[in-house]
């Protein structure tokens, strides 16, 4: 029995959106139905290479399937200028639980860029308008791309505005999309205005706030994922149907997380978390006008929901390096 190793591409050619869309929708489901295991993230500091380390472990079972794995991932910031590095790797071991032989290791930078994008559409698919045509996102780095390839999975996406401050950045992403949308350049009022709008900056003071977007926009909040980052602001947050979509890492390091500290948010203006809306157990959305939010942190059970269906599509496909990493003739 062999191990399968599966690069970049291969988790990017893989892990296809609308499967991943899917089994994400699945293990959010599971974990609030109580059929997954998700143990807090651990950390290892590293403050004399300004970075850290995190494990991320993970085992659910979504009814017709089950899987388990770890995500080793870090964040570096001086990666790019010092090293030419991203500043985020990530590695994934995708083990079965029956037998915990490691059926795979891939890529773990991909798979979160995916299982990201994933997230962000399964919660318009429920907190957005349901005519949704327009797109705004703020901050045109690469989980912009996954954002738009995803939501347009879930919602007829016609129009988009993108908004940055690096010009660069905007004529790539317009470049890239120029021939399946109507994109454009724009402020970030004019992105925030659009039926559904994501935001993927690593702000700290915020830079959205309730002019900047229409009566019925839904706003996935991608940016925040660490202590003090704060993408909308508190009247905005306030005014808004918020979704989370873990309780302890949200208001540790997720949107609501500075709001939340400061007693300016409380857990009585939280709607509830996305596996609730997923089993039906809160409501999505009900009606045309009202803004919704969804407080996206990034859940190890999503990270082995994307790593079940590359393993699955490559398998099936025959890609991938398979390799004996273990001797099972001893």
């Amino acid at each position: 029995m062999n191990t399968l190793l599966l690069d970049s591409d291969d988790v990017d050619e893989h892990a296809r959106t609308a499967d991943v869309i899917g089994a994400v929708e699945d293990a959010f489901g599971a974990y609030e139905r109580g059929d997954a295991q998700m143990p807090a993230k651990s950390y290892i500091d590293l403050p004399q290479y300004n970075g850290d380390f995190r494990s991320m472990p993970a085992y659910l079972d979504a009814g017709e399937w089950d899987a388990a794995g770890v995500k080793w991932v870090n964040v570096h910031p001086d990666n790019p200028a010092d090293h030419d590095l991203p500043t985020v790797l990530g590695t994934m071991i995708y083990s079965d639980p029956e037998t915990a032989f490691p059926l795979a290791i891939m890529d773990g930078t991909a798979l979160t860029m995916k299982r990201t994008g994933a997230a962000a559409a399964v919660a318009t698919d429920y907190l957005a308008v349901e005519d949704a045509t327009t797109f705004g996102v703020v901050g045109a780095g690469a989980q912009s791309y996954t954002q738009l390839d995803a939501i347009s999975e879930v919602r007829p996406i016609e129009e988009v505005v993108v908004s940055d401050l690096d010009d660069e950045r905007i004529e790539r992403f317009v470049d890239a999309y120029d021939d399946e949308f109507d994109v454009r350049a724009g402020s970030i009022s004019e992105a925030g205005h659009c039926d559904v709008l994501s935001t993927v900056t690593p702000v700290r003071d915020p830079v959205v706030g309730p002019d900047d977007v229409g009566e019925r926009t839904h706003v996935n909040a991608i940016g925040a994922d660490a202590e003090g980052k704060h993408e909308l602001s508190d009247d905005l947050l306030l005014e808004a149907t918020i979704v989370i979509d873990d309780h302890k890492q949200c208001t540790h390091s997720g949107e609501v997380n500075v709001p939340y500290h400061e007693g300016t948010l409380s857990d009585d203006d939280i709607h509830g978390e996305i596996g609730e809306l997923v089993v039906g157990a809160k409501s999505a959305r009900t009606g045309d006008t009202g803004v919704t939010v969804f407080d996206s942190t990034g859940l190890a059970i999503q990270d082995v929901a994307a790593a079940h269906v590359v393993y699955e599509n490559a398998r099936a496909d025959g890609s991938g390096y398979d390799f004996g990493l273990i001797d099972t003739d001893r």
